[in-house]
């Protein structure tokens, strides 16, 4: 399927700015598999990146099993994070959001490494609720909505849950955030759902049916989206697929030599290209998908659970059409951060000029 033109202005790449330039936002995600920082300056239609930077710590590696954060995943992540708030001083950053998900959500020693973050790197994380995860996704995908469609289903697959939230785009308002009709967090991501299914010497279709099967039934069992359901059997809605593995799909559907955002970013797939990149990822063992310039030794034994968790929520709610996007959380909290600062803008200036009228 030929690529769709780009969003407009949402994510544009830009030069480096000097540290007076303009004034810096960043956004922190520490997530189960990633730390990922973004800094970017406001622009007009969205913001324009300065810096970004992104780790594979896998914090929530045996998470699922010990219950615990292991000290070899925190020293991993701390290291991430003593980088982060380097960029952060360094681009003398105005307005700084950092969160946590999944990992530090289920771990007993989650609220103790954050505060060791604190201590150590002046970082404050906050942990977000699973709906302030999914809202966040969508707002970070905007611009990727296809406003002609009735409704789309935005699937952010992390490494320790899923959250995906169903917006309803008939009669929105052509700009701006659609009503989230329903939204479901499950405790399933690449790295949760690969632990629970290792691999062994190669991938079988049984193995990765499993796998399906048992997201599937999580998604399935949640009705709230029902009124949604009639929208999504006339195919008048499509997905929004937002993770490392969808991205590493994409790559591998378009045949990359190398990963590349600008040309994964915003394109679309058709439900049979999403099978087609399973297939070929199926047929492959570890070491040959470790050598794919797509996907790379980190993310080798994660991609097949992240293509089962597409396949499953394409079973459940089937779209013939999956809009590739490599934004999410980040960007929804730099959206959000600079709406902020334009409504307190105005505030001031109403302010100012009621004072005025009364003197």
């Amino acid at each position: 399927m030929s690529e769709a033109p780009r969003a407009p202005g949402a994510y544009g790449r830009g030069r480096m700015r000097s540290m007076g330039d303009a004034p810096c936002y960043a956004a922190l995600d520490l997530g189960t598999n990633n730390c990922r920082l973004l800094i970017a300056t406001p622009a007009a239609g969205g913001f324009r990146v300065v810096e970004a930077f992104s780790r594979i710590v896998r914090l929530g590696e045996g998470l699922s099993q010990s219950g615990r954060l292991s000290e070899a995943a925190m020293e991993r992540a701390m290291a991430a994070l003593r980088i982060s708030a380097e960029k952060v001083r360094r681009r003398r950053v105005v307005r700084l959001r950092a969160i946590a998900t999944q990992a530090c959500r289920m771990a007993e020693n989650g609220q103790s490494f954050l505060a060791q973050v604190a201590e150590q790197t002046g970082l404050q994380l906050q942990i977000i609720t699973p709906q302030e995860e999914a809202r966040l996704s969508v707002a970070g995908c905007l611009n990727l909505l296809d406003r002609s469609a009735e409704a789309a289903l935005v699937v952010d697959v992390g490494g320790g849950s899923t959250e995906l939230s169903w917006v309803e785009l008939k009669d929105a308002p052509p700009a701006g955030m659609p009503p989230v009709r329903a939204w479901l967090s499950i405790p399933m991501g690449v790295v949760t759902l690969a632990e629970r299914f290792p691999e062994g010497e190669e991938a079988t279709e049984g193995w990765f049916r499993e796998m399906v099967e048992t997201v599937k039934a999580e998604i399935a069992a949640f009705r709230r989206a029902d009124p949604l359901r009639e929208v999504f059997d006339g195919d008048r809605a499509h997905l929004i697929g937002t993770s490392g593995a969808i991205t590493s799909l994409a790559g591998m559907h378009l045949q990359l030599p190398r990963y590349d955002r600008n040309q994964v970013d915003g394109i679309w797939m058709t439900r049979a290209e999403c099978d087609a990149a399973a297939a070929r990822l199926l047929a492959l063992n570890a070491r040959q998908r470790a050598e794919q310039p797509c996907i790379g030794p980190d993310r080798a034994d994660l991609v097949l659970a992240g293509a089962a968790i597409l396949q499953a929520v394409q079973e459940v709610w089937p779209c013939s059409r999956v809009r590739v996007a490599d934004r999410g959380l980040r960007e929804g909290i730099l959206i959000s951060l600079m709406a902020d600062r334009g409504r307190r803008r105005k505030r001031r200036r109403r302010g100012g000029a009621s004072a005025m009228a009364a003197a």
